[in-house]
């Protein structure tokens, strides 16, 4: 029994010899089998696998490095105008706003069609492709400068409205875009200044003060007896914002000049933000009728605000009787000398008019006229 002891003991290492050979063999074997399945796969996923689209900030970047060429090129090249025919298809609404500004500063007429394309998409659930519409602001100046003259482009921005959430609520940011379009409108064949007025009635009393203002003057700039008769009755309601109201008086001037004097002047009695407006739309015309209701108000008295207004009116309109009605009040020393000193310092004078009122100071011989002159004169 023990003689055969060991021949068990050399079979017993020999099977167990066997079956470590045998585990190793398989166990490679499953190992490279399985090294070989994920290198596959992962082989066929590099190929499937699209390349990460730029960022924001990249894209921006390179619009912002096109923009630093395009100011020192003569004209555009081919490969600069492709890069802003595709930035114009973009769906981010800020990058479409800045190649919409630099295809308007290039004068690039070819991408007119493109400008158009971006400017419909733009309308398409508005509020969340184009938030504060700063796309459709900047295509639809881009539009104008290209010399767009078809009406329905406008007509579509003029009458649309987006709702975005704000602090308050909802407010509406299509503003600027319906007031754009107003102006717009103006140089569009197709449209009898009937037909115009009509369509200029809805943003003239828009909820939008800035739309109504830019209403106003476009219906200025339209012209003619119908356009007077429009803004007189606007301005005789009055009831609006003193911008808003402003606006019309300076339209109306431009319509009917030295007639519509007496109704603007009007409007200055009572010395307030609306009297302001009215006394810088009477400085606008230049008129010898207008100083002279500047003048005849401010002789009537106002208190210091207004009073500054007015000197700030009359210097403003440049006319030489205007000039010598405030070097008087600088050489006499009246109480409206150091504001008359800063109104004529607001309108970058000569060195001749400096120079006079230098004199009218040193005539006066007054400490508070020298620190205003040294104050406002340089």
């Amino acid at each position: 029994m023990l003689e055969i002891l060991p021949f068990f003991n050399r079979k017993f290492e020999e099977s167990n010899r066997t079956l470590c050979t045998f585990y190793l063999r398989f166990s490679s074997r499953a190992l490279l089998q399985q090294f070989i399945n994920e290198t596959e796969q992962l082989m066929s996923a590099k190929k499937t696998v699209k390349p990460a689209p730029r960022g924001f900030d990249t894209e921006l970047a390179e619009l912002e490095a096109l923009n630093e060429a395009l100011k020192t090129a003569s004209a555009p090249n081919i490969v600069q105008i492709e890069q802003l025919s595709k930035a114009l298809t973009h769906r981010n609404n800020f990058l479409v706003s800045k190649a919409a500004k630099l295809v308007a500063e290039c004068e690039l007429f070819a991408l007119l069609p493109d400008v158009l394309a971006a400017y419909d998409r733009f309308f398409i659930d508005a509020a969340k492709s184009d938030p504060q519409c700063w796309a459709k602001n900047a295509l639809v100046k881009t539009l104008v400068k290209l010399e767009h003259r078809q009406k329905d482009a406008y007509l579509r921005g003029l009458r649309h409205h987006q709702m975005e959430g704000s602090y308050g609520g909802l407010s509406d940011t299509a503003g600027v875009l319906r007031g754009a379009c107003t102006h717009a409108l103006v140089d569009c064949p197709g449209l009898s200044d009937a037909d115009l007025l009509g369509l200029l009635l809805e943003p003239l009393t828009d909820a939008d003060k800035t739309v109504r203002m830019e209403a106003a003057r476009a219906i200025g700039q339209l012209g003619g007896v119908s356009a007077a008769l429009l803004l007189r009755l606007r301005a005789l309601l009055g009831k609006d914002e003193p911008e808003v109201l402003g606006a019309v008086y300076s339209a109306l001037l431009a319509v009917e000049g030295t007639r519509a004097i007496e109704l603007v002047a009007a409007a200055m009695k009572e010395g307030d933000d609306l009297a302001a407006e009215a006394a810088f739309a009477l400085a606008e015309i230049r008129a010898p009728e207008a100083l002279s209701a500047l003048t005849a108000r401010m002789r009537a008295g106002a208190d210091g605000w207004f009073g500054g207004v007015l000197l700030s009116a009359i210097a403003l309109t440049r006319l030489p009787d205007a000039i010598d009605f405030l070097i008087a009040l600088i050489a006499q020393d009246a109480r409206e000398a150091p504001a008359a000193i800063e109104a004529i310092g607001r309108t970058a004078p000569n060195a001749e008019l400096r120079a006079r009122v230098e004199k009218a100071v040193e005539q006066a011989a007054s400490p508070r006229l020298q620190q205003a002159f040294r104050q406002h004169m340089f």
